[in-house]
């Protein structure tokens, strides 16, 4: 009797050791088959606080996760329940194991942002707040604060960010990704001042800053940017008016509406520098580094003056009469595929009156 006890214990032992082994042999070809996630459901978003009992159950209703229990046991099992927050993006086919190392490795969506330079400080707001993945902080009065709370020390927010394309993940702020264009900002514009030309007419990195947002805005062919500057240097050290429209129209701010009347370049703002001598008090767009070069390594030369052509280009001249005839040339007979502000004959009076006082 005491045999046949014996032998059905170990019977039973063994029968259970074999379902055992089997179960788990089971378990783990489920937890290493891929299955097929169709499209619609390979983007998923992990909120902060949510627990991988819930991520489980939803995996489960969207009929990726067959057994949300078993996979959270084996995760717990394993010590793998800590999960990141962020935004996933599924392959065509995922394991349970491969869903759990990507929550564990938080491998989120990358998204990609370019802010274009010659872009004003509004202009970057609008083109974050135009992605629906990142949170908007910005846009209000309150912005120069946010900023200061957050390390951006500066009197004026135009010009302090730089031009580029920026990665961010789902619920990253407008706020973080300036943050970070400021910091880079503020390195180029550091690394230029420090290879800068001789003898340049600036005191401070911030006026270098100006003077190439303004180049930025003038410049519709690459390659003229140092010798506009140039111009605009000289002309500072002549104590002559810069003249430039893109200034006038910075400090008209709404009230432009596509043209540039005498009336507006008589108009007294800041930013007029067909009024005020020097630079204006802020930059008035976001310039890229070739336009921070510029400023601070003009080309070298005579001329003072500058008229759009209408091919993109601009006609240079050192003496204001052959600045007229330039104009005459160039902005009185327009060409019909004209790509540039127009010089009209009214603002070449301002120019003779305004270099003659």
């Amino acid at each position: 009797m005491k045999i046949d006890i014996a032998r059905t214990v170990i019977a039973i032992s063994l029968w259970l050791l074999v379902m055992a082994g089997c179960a788990g042999y089971y378990v783990w070809q489920w937890l290493e088959t891929p299955v097929e996630i169709p499209e619609e459901k390979q983007l998923y978003e992990i909120s902060k606080g949510k627990s991988l009992t819930k991520v489980s159950w939803e995996l489960s209703e969207a009929k990726i996760i067959r057994w949300p229990r078993l996979w959270v046991f084996y995760a717990r099992f394993m010590n793998l329940t800590t999960i990141k927050a962020g935004e996933y993006r599924f392959s065509h086919q995922e394991s349970p194991i491969s869903l759990l190392a990507r929550f564990q490795s938080g491998d989120v969506v990358q998204h990609h942002i370019t802010l274009v330079e010659g872009r004003t400080y509004i202009d970057f707001v609008h083109s974050l707040h135009s992605h629906k993945q990142i949170k908007k902080l910005l846009g209000t009065s309150n912005d120069l604060a946010l900023f200061r709370e957050n390390g951006v020390n500066v009197e004026h927010l135009e010009g302090w960010f730089y031009p580029d394309t920026y990665q961010f993940t789902n619920g990253d702020s407008d706020l973080e990704i300036l943050s970070r264009a400021y910091e880079k900002m503020r390195l180029v514009l550091d690394s230029e001042w420090e290879k800068r030309a001789e003898q340049l007419p600036y005191e401070t990195p911030y006026e270098a800053l100006i003077m190439a947002s303004i180049v930025e805005k003038e410049t519709g062919a690459a390659f003229e940017r140092k010798q506009i500057a140039g111009v605009f240097v000289r002309r500072l050290e002549a104590k002559m008016r810069l003249q430039t429209d893109p200034t006038v129209i910075y400090g008209m701010g709404d009230n432009y509406s596509g043209n540039i009347t005498k009336k507006d370049l008589q108009t007294y703002t800041p930013y007029n520098t067909y009024m005020i001598r020097g630079l204006p008090p802020t930059p008035i767009a976001m310039p890229g580094e070739k336009a921070i070069n510029a400023a601070l390594n003009p080309a070298k030369g005579s001329t003072l003056f500058f008229v759009a052509k209408g091919d993109g280009t601009h006609h240079f001249s050192e003496t204001l009469d052959e600045h007229l005839d330039a104009v005459r040339k160039f902005q009185l007979k327009r060409r019909e595929d004209y790509r540039s502000s127009p010089l009209t004959d009214e603002r070449s009076n301002e120019v003779d009156k305004a270099d003659n006082e």
